[in-house]
């Protein structure tokens, strides 16, 4: 299956921020709206990725204060990226080899999306599920 694939059943809804917010303003809106990463961008362009990972290791550094901090200060800068063209096994060893959750899609140099281990793993597990399904109807075919 395609990232493409993936997109159009989700959707390409990408929540952002700018890298002047705050780890509290950025936390707040995680929370708000139940995502576990978001994409940082300066105008149009990709700049980073801020993840509840990247906010806790604040917390955990600089305790309260660190909410003050502005996101660029503890965003992931060198971004990953997906391709609407790649496949789920190819973004599955991305994820694996970088040890990250969520990827940017990129398509003719904008952001078109993004996805994240949870829906690359639930693509897999609908892929197999129809393949056991099918093994099943051919045996009980004879």
């Amino acid at each position: 299956m395609l990232v493409s694939q993936i997109l159009k059943g989700k959707g390409d809804l990408v929540f952002t921020a700018t890298p002047s917010e705050t780890v509290g303003a950025v936390a707040a809106l995680l929370h708000s709206r139940r995502v576990g990463a978001m994409i940082v961008c300066d105008g149009d362009k990709v700049v980073g990725i801020v993840s509840e990972r990247d906010i806790v290791r604040v917390v955990a550094e600089d305790g309260a204060a660190g909410l003050n901090r502005r996101i660029d200060s503890c965003m992931t800068a060198d971004v990953v990226f997906a391709s609407p063209a790649e496949t789920v096994d190819v973004l599955l060893g991305k994820m694996t080899d970088r040890r990250i959750r969520h990827l940017p899609v990129l398509k003719d140099g904008r952001l078109a999306g993004i996805v994240s281990i949870g829906d690359l793993v639930k693509h897999k597990i609908n892929e197999v599920e129809a393949e056991a399904d099918g093994l099943k109807a051919y045996i009980a075919a004879g």
